[in-house]
């Protein structure tokens, strides 16, 4: 499982390095086109992961709700993110992958309910819904990629 670990937590350093020097109203821009913006992505990724991991395995979250809820599937930004709560984010995108792990180093996942996601994968483990994360986390890095081509330049 320390491998799984480290696939998830090695990007997410990657995307932490690529956005550092972006100010507040960089990270919560939306582009035209979009329906999202670079600091939604970052919470959305560590919803997602509270959601597939603990929610699922009737275990509760290990961030704070208004870490959860706002960014859990079909949500959108709705309020500009300030410089604390992106800062919590910023630690958070690291410390739930450092706790996930003590979580399952610690076998705390074993009552996991199976199901199916939205891209039609079942997950009817921890060990499944680990390694799906690398997945739904590439998809949204890429987002976040896509999205600092549209920063203003200036």
């Amino acid at each position: 499982m320390r491998k799984s670990i480290e696939i998830i937590l090695k990007p997410r350093l990657m995307v932490l390095n690529s956005i550092k020097d972006l100010s507040p109203e960089q990270l919560n821009l939306v582009p035209q086109g979009f329906n999202n913006n670079i600091i939604w992505n970052l919470a959305h990724m560590i919803s997602a992961q509270q959601g597939i991991c603990y929610t699922r395995a009737g275990l509760p979250i290990v961030t704070d709700d208004k870490f959860y809820t706002p960014y859990r599937p079909d949500t959108k930004p709705t309020d500009f993110i300030g410089e604390e709560d992106i800062a919590t984010i910023k630690e958070l995108f690291v410390s739930t992958i450092e706790q996930l792990e003590t979580d399952l180093d610690n076998g705390i996942f074993a009552n996991y309910g199976a199901f199916t996601t939205r891209y039609g994968v079942e997950l009817d483990s921890i060990d499944t819904a680990v390694a799906f994360l690398p997945f739904h986390e590439g998809l949204h890095a890429g987002y976040i990629m896509s999205l600092k081509k549209f920063m203003p330049k200036g």
